[in-house]
């Protein structure tokens, strides 16, 4: 087969930025990464909570009764419309928040989004730790969700922009870490506390989640704006230069200002972003991006496993705690390898990470499926080893996760847009990211209830559409200036129909047509 692709021939290497990583950034950055902490404390939180027998006793005994019994499959025991309507809940108020969060980031700034989502988030946990019936549950889960609109939408902003370029992907791939800290604590809050005998340990881990939260509100309230969005809300250039000296901790930073000015520039010639990035044809490989990569990210079936792994383990006969003790290390996994992409995804760049994680995924969701379809049946539970394979299974698939398509899910689209669009796409990205998360939670139990283990051939086939998509029309976004990545366009081979560069671009960068063989 034979695919159409570009070689950029540089005339002119692309402007690079002086500066350097300070300490002023990278604290700036590990604060605004609480909101990924918070969005992975509710993925730890949730399956686990799920799981526990105090908690199904009191909100949903139905499941709790099909749980002991031994007529209902193993794979449908846990299919209940309350049940993912708590874990959804959450889910669909961070949709419906997303788009009043675009605005909130584009004209107030990314801080003020920060503190919001922080005290959303404090006031979901009081009331999620301290609920007395299933209406104050799932009211707990909402004010989570805004918080979580909020949080998503600013804070992969705010890291990217922050950033320096050449630095960019590892500080970006911290929220994706921080989404990665922040399972493990409710997972052992949850192994912990499910021991305690009169069953309210849940409460505990429901309200938990205000420790992050308040960290967020709390160190928002002293972080500093990024440039480019002090630019936006229409301060002066001297202003814009001092926080530029401050944050690169160099003195001269015209070539970045100048370029955020120029961005800017291109931004208030029409303030309509979100109408700009769905008419405009120039920016409809930024609009293929913003839906597909979130769309894909969910579609692994990562929150899946994520969501539900103690029901799952539960599901092919696993103890209440030695699932919750085995979700902790597959958590712990997890963790570490986003930490080790943090360190791969300057070197190798984004697309070699993409398409080495999608393979290690597809294998070991094709292994899950075939053991589970010819060793688990609706009734009865495999063997013990074939329940390790399975538990490091998942590990490894965790693992692919974690250092490929988890970071670079939320790295790549916050890097892609222009100024005049960015707040805009961003909320395209975290919109689609919701409605797929809440599709994914609200069927992933009854669809494994009626596919049985077929469903991991499902999330397995959309894994080759997705390591397809990124090797045909993904370009790399390596070392480039944030300001400088729409150049990629002009130069691609499907994407250059859409985009006119300018003359100077072309010159800078004349594209050469080569044809490769798959």
């Amino acid at each position: 087969m034979a695919v159409c692709t570009v070689v950029a021939e540089n005339k002119e290497a692309p402007r690079r930025y002086g500066g350097r990583v300070t300490a002023f950034v990278t604290l700036s950055c590990i604060t605004a990464g609480m909101g990924g902490v918070i969005f992975g404390y509710d993925i730890g939180v949730s399956g686990g909570v799920t799981s526990m027998d105090g908690f199904l006793r009191k909100f949903f005994p139905d499941v709790y009764r099909r749980m002991e019994g031994t007529s209902v499959s193993n794979y449908c025991k846990f299919d209940s419309e309350l049940l993912t309507a708590f874990t959804s809940s959450l889910y669909i108020a961070g949709l419906v928040t997303t788009f009043l969060a675009s605005w909130v980031t584009a004209r107030c700034g990314r801080r003020p989004s920060m503190i919001v989502a922080g005290t959303a988030i404090l006031a979901g946990s009081a009331i999620g730790g301290t609920a007395v019936n299933l209406s104050m549950v799932i009211l707990g889960r909402v004010l989570l969700g805004v918080g979580l609109g909020f949080g998503n939408q600013a804070v992969p902003l705010y890291m990217s922009e922050m950033a320096p370029p050449l630095h960019r992907g590892a500080f970006s791939n911290g929220f994706q870490l921080c989404v990665g800290i922040g399972p493990p604590p409710p997972r052992l809050t949850n192994f912990f506390t499910q021991k305690i005998r009169q069953g309210w340990g849940w409460r505990v881990s429901l309200a938990a989640a205000a420790v992050p939260g308040g960290f967020l509100t709390l160190g928002a309230l002293f972080l500093p704006e990024t440039p480019n969005s002090v630019l936006q809300q229409g301060k002066d250039h001297d202003t814009v230069r001092v926080l530029l000296r401050k944050i690169r901790g160099i003195h001269d930073v015209e070539d970045e200002l100048n370029d955020i000015a120029a961005a800017n520039r291109e931004r208030a010639s029409s303030r309509r972003g979100m109408h700009m990035i769905v008419t405009q044809r120039q920016y409809r490989p930024q609009l293929a991006m913003a839906i597909m990569i979130p769309f894909f990210q969910q579609v692994t079936g990562i929150n899946a496993i994520s969501f539900y792994a103690p029901v799952l383990l539960r599901t092919i006969g696993m103890g209440e705690s030695a699932s919750l003790l085995s979700v902790v290390v597959t958590g712990l996994v997890g963790t570490t390898s986003t930490l080790l992409s943090m360190f791969l995804v300057d070197r190798f760049g984004r697309r070699t990470l993409f398409l080495v994680g999608g393979v290690q995924m597809l294998a070991s969701q094709l292994m899950i499926g075939g053991i589970m379809t010819t060793q688990l049946g609706d009734h009865g539970q495999v063997s013990r080893t074939c329940a390790f394979v399975l538990i490091f299974l998942i590990a490894v698939y965790v693992a692919g996760f974690a250092w490929s398509w988890g970071p670079l899910g939320w790295l790549v689209p916050s890097e892609i847009f222009p100024l005049e669009v960015r707040s805009a796409g961003q909320s395209i990205t975290v919109a689609v990211n919701f409605l797929m998360t809440t599709a994914v939670a609200q069927l992933f139990l009854p669809v494994l209830c009626r596919m049985k283990a077929g469903i991991f051939f499902f999330f397995a086939a959309w894994l080759v559409a997705m390591t397809a998509f990124v090797y045909l029309l993904l370009p790399e976004t390596k070392g480039l200036p944030i300001e400088q990545v729409g150049r990629l366009w002009s130069q691609h081979w499907f994407w250059r129909r859409f985009v006119t560069a300018s003359d100077g671009e072309q010159a800078e960068l004349e594209p050469v047509t080569k044809v490769d063989k798959l």
